[in-house]
């Protein structure tokens, strides 16, 4: 008779002991009778498989929300462009600014401006990713990606509010459904987390931003010792010179702009996620431990199971998470 491994089952939370908020939602987010194109859902769940590639994703509205009232200031967006081996998947999450009322719908407009951009250069990239032209796409997404923050700033300046209460983070990742091509590119903006499950081990590949060029990653390179003219660089120690009374304050500078791109193995896991699940993930070893064994053998998880894990609860942990992974065959 064939055995059939067995997962081992799902639990509550890991850590030291369970969080102090309801492990289920207790209050709705207001809903205004004239905007309820506005009501964002507690949780969002999606899945595909193309080529050698199985996709689980997943956005949870963070236990601290759920208590509240408050909506999820998490947004995730899953799309196909193009057919067959020549499709292009997306997958694009976001965060809105904390404490700021319109951070669920800067979250939803960041991921439905880049899905536009990607798709209407799907082609393009699709080749690019095949051809391995990583400076190409480098390059390419960092304009997609300015111009698709680029809009949130002049929503931000039509609805007469400050850039910085109405902007998200956002993270991206690209999976080509050709089965020959393994390459898959994570580009964005802000705070979160990219891990590699590989031989039972987690890896943090979250690129740096002076990260050295070199193969499998392209990175932005680390800064130069001198000037053009010579002249040596010595380190910031963070003097701050006072502003000048002639000039505007200086804004603050944006996050930078992040890429990678990596060649999958058979049997790896790859996962992009939100600050909410990233967080816990580094900061909690049991969490770590427990994906690895849920993870690591056997098929990919089903949805409902999928969801089971990402919601596993870590105390001092209550943001929204939202998580993308995809398992190699």
């Amino acid at each position: 008779m064939l055995s059939v491994p067995q997962q081992p089952p799902a639990v509550g939370h890991v850590g030291s002991g369970p969080p102090t908020y309801d492990a289920e939602p207790t209050a709705l987010p207001p809903a205004d009778p004239d905007e309820l194109d506005d009501l964002v859902a507690d949780t969002v769940l999606d899945g595909a498989r193309y080529g050698t590639s199985t996709l689980r994703a997943v956005s949870v509205r963070g236990d601290s929300a759920r208590y509240r009232g408050e909506p999820r200031r998490d947004a995730l967006l899953t799309a196909r462009f193009g057919a067959g081996e020549q499709a292009l998947v997306l997958v694009a999450m976001a965060t809105g600014a904390r404490a700021t009322p319109g951070a669920h719908r800067a979250a939803a407009e960041a991921c439905r401006w880049i899905a536009r951009a990607v798709g209407r250069s799907h082609d393009r990239l699709a080749d690019d990713i095949r051809g391995a032209r990583r400076g190409d796409l480098k390059s390419g997404l960092h304009r997609l990606t300015d111009r698709s923050l680029g809009k949130l700033r002049a929503s931000a300046a039509e609805q007469g509010v400050e850039p910085e209460e109405y902007t998200a983070s956002l993270r991206c990742l690209l999976l080509p459904a050709d089965p020959e091509c393994r390459t898959r590119v994570f580009f964005g903006v802000g705070a979160g987390g990219l891990f590699r499950l590989r031989d039972g081990e987690w890896q943090d590949i979250e690129p740096r931003v002076a990260e050295a060029t070199g193969e499998p990653v392209v990175g932005f390179g680390s800064p130069p010792h001198e000037t053009p003219e010579g002249d040596r660089l010595t380190m910031d120690l963070g003097i701050t010179t006072p502003p000048s009374p002639y000039e505007p304050a200086p804004r603050p500078p944006r996050p930078p702009f992040r890429f990678r791109a990596s060649i999958a193995r058979p049997g790896d896991t790859l996962l992009l996620c939100t600050g909410g699940m990233a967080e816990p993930l580094r900061g909690e070893p049991e969490l770590a431990e427990y994906l690895t064994t849920r993870w690591s053998e056997g098929e990919p998880p089903g949805l409902a199971a999928f969801l089971a894990d990402s919601q596993v609860r870590v105390k001092g942990y209550a943001d929204d998470r939202t998580a993308a992974a995809v398992w190699e065959a």
